[in-house]
């Protein structure tokens, strides 16, 4: 099945998502894949996929990102909480009662504040891709540094270039999937360089928020499955955090994935059976 682009209103913003397989019925159940801090939804176009061989597959663009709207009010919306209350606005719009949530960096932290508020009994299975209740400062000051001021390149071939280095702990990519990545997060600046996609001032979550990544209390009131898949060479979910993980709160299922860091790019045949496995129950 073909995936379909679309468009809802969400407290005020439009937001923009891909959805696949939207020819199952009720009974097969939906997953809302969201993506990372500076990417979009199409960075899951690989296991939507393979997963919309038997679920609907919703991937949205986080406000500020992507296709969709930039906030006017960056101090005010580009944080966790309002991220949850657009997660939930959307899944309501869409009549979703329950789900399954993947969520990549920060899309994990999205499903894990939903989780533990708003869609608390909806969300029935989570799975964090290289997130977890706490981070490691460094490599969050290391993304910050780089996704504040965004590069600009006279052509998309000199940003694809640019990607291949700044996101090559995803670990493999094939040359069709680096293009794609390229192309699905890139836009044009006044002087006519080419940028990627996102607005600049969604670091404002680390300037005006220091502590919005810091999630050991709702992580401790979660009551779900969660499986948690680390990349083996993560500088962002250090070991210790995801041995407290498996003892704390809902006592996540940990797999490290080898010749990834931060974060697997969940387009192999493997990452997709861990997920598929879990999903099923």
């Amino acid at each position: 099945m073909s995936p379909t682009s679309n468009y809802l209103t969400c407290l005020g913003r439009e937001i923009h998502y891909m959805e696949w397989g939207a020819g199952h019925g009720e009974t097969a159940g939906t997953v809302i894949a969201w993506h990372g801090l500076a990417r979009t939804g199409r960075d899951m176009d690989d296991l939507a996929a393979h997963l919309s061989q038997r679920w609907r597959v919703i991937c949205p663009d986080t406000i500020g990102r992507g296709l969709s709207q930039w906030s006017p009010d960056p101090v005010a919306e580009y944080n966790l909480d309002f991220y949850s209350q657009l997660a939930t606005a959307l899944v309501n719009q869409l009549g979703l009662e329950r789900f399954h949530w993947v969520g990549t960096s920060m899309g994990g932290a999205i499903g894990t504040v939903a989780a533990a508020g708003a869609l608390r009994g909806r969300i029935q299975r989570l799975v964090l891709n290289d997130n977890g209740p706490s981070l490691a400062a460094a490599a969050i000051e290391r993304i910050r540094s780089y996704a504040g001021s965004p590069a600009a390149f006279a052509t998309v071939s000199e940003l694809e270039a640019y990607f291949r280095t700044v996101y090559k702990p995803y670990g493999w990519l094939s040359d069709a999937q680096w293009r794609r990545l390229t192309e699905t997060s890139v836009r044009r600046l006044p002087d006519g360089r080419v940028t990627p996609h996102y607005d600049p001032a969604m670091v404002q979550q680390f300037i005006c928020h220091p502590d919005d990544y810091e999630l050991w209390e709702e992580w401790d009131s979660l009551d779900l499955p969660v499986l948690c898949l680390r990349g083996e060479a993560s500088d962002l979910l250090l070991r210790e955090t995801v041995d407290a993980m498996r003892e704390r709160g809902p006592r996540a299922v940990v797999v490290e994935i080898p010749g990834c860091g931060h974060a697997p790019a969940l387009n192999t045949p493997e990452q997709f059976a861990l997920i598929e496995r879990f999903l099923n129950g």
